[in-house]
């Protein structure tokens, strides 16, 4: 049985997923929510890539998964190619939702715009970590919320360790040469990068041949549209 291995963004946990987890589950499917090393309760902020990335190839290989859908979420792209790096014959597809699509040698950092890199500068503490501002949350991630529920929302998040933002991933395939499906969900109300420099085509054409599925939303559609995300992902992950 395919399972579906979803995969959050910076300042997450697995907690985003859980209404579209309750509706996927409605619909059959197997589906695994790890938190990424770094944003669990009590978890340094001092690690790097790719601790970060083995912390999710450590809890497929622990849980025996085969046959995998792996979707990331914005930072978690940079989670699921390493992944799908080094665990390439666990994977079916790859399904990539509003997510960073990196090369060999590029880091996050080097796919926002300057911009946005000061700052990450401005708000990096000494422990490594760095917390998104309500005003940019409200704004630019969560656009197409109320108050209440961006209020909500924010509260369930957590400081992020920068040095995952900052490192290289080190791959020996990039994610074009990969010889497993690509999907990649378009947010299309998604302003968390500016829409010069957006997500699709941009990111999304860096995975070679790829599905495209196309969603009105925001970039947390986890939160204010989970049903259509959770629709969107099984589109995204149909054979």
């Amino acid at each position: 049985m395919t399972s579906l291995v979803l995969v959050h963004g910076a300042w997450h946990d697995s907690s985003a997923f859980k209404k579209s987890t309750e509706y996927l589950i409605a619909q059959g499917a197997s589906i695994h929510t790890p938190t990424v090393f770094g944003n669990g309760p009590g978890d340094p902020k001092n690690i790097g890539l790719a601790e970060a990335i083995s912390s999710i190839e450590n809890y497929i290989i622990k849980h025996d998964l085969k046959d995998i859908v792996l979707c990331g979420h914005s930072y978690g792209g940079m989670i699921i190619t390493g992944v799908a790096d080094r665990l390439k014959e666990r994977l079916k597809r790859l399904i990539y939702w509003n997510a960073f699509v990196p090369k060999h040698g590029e880091s996050l950092e080097d796919m926002v715009t300057p911009a946005f890199l000061e700052l990450l500068d401005a708000l990096t503490k000494p422990d490594g970590s760095f917390m998104l501002p309500f005003d940019i949350w409200r704004e630019s991630f969560i656009n197409d919320a109320s108050l209440e529920i961006a209020l909500k929302t924010y509260a369930q998040l957590n400081p992020h360790p920068r040095k995952t933002f900052s490192d290289p991933i080190q791959l020996k395939t990039n994610p074009d040469q990969l010889d497993i499906g690509k999907s990649f969900i378009n947010c299309m109300d998604d302003t968390a990068l500016p829409q010069s420099e957006g997500w699709h085509p941009r990111l999304s054409e860096k995975l070679g041949v790829f599905r495209l599925i196309q969603v009105r939303g925001s970039h947390e559609l986890c939160f204010t549209n989970p049903k259509s995300l959770s629709q969107a992902i099984l589109e995204a992950a149909r054979d």
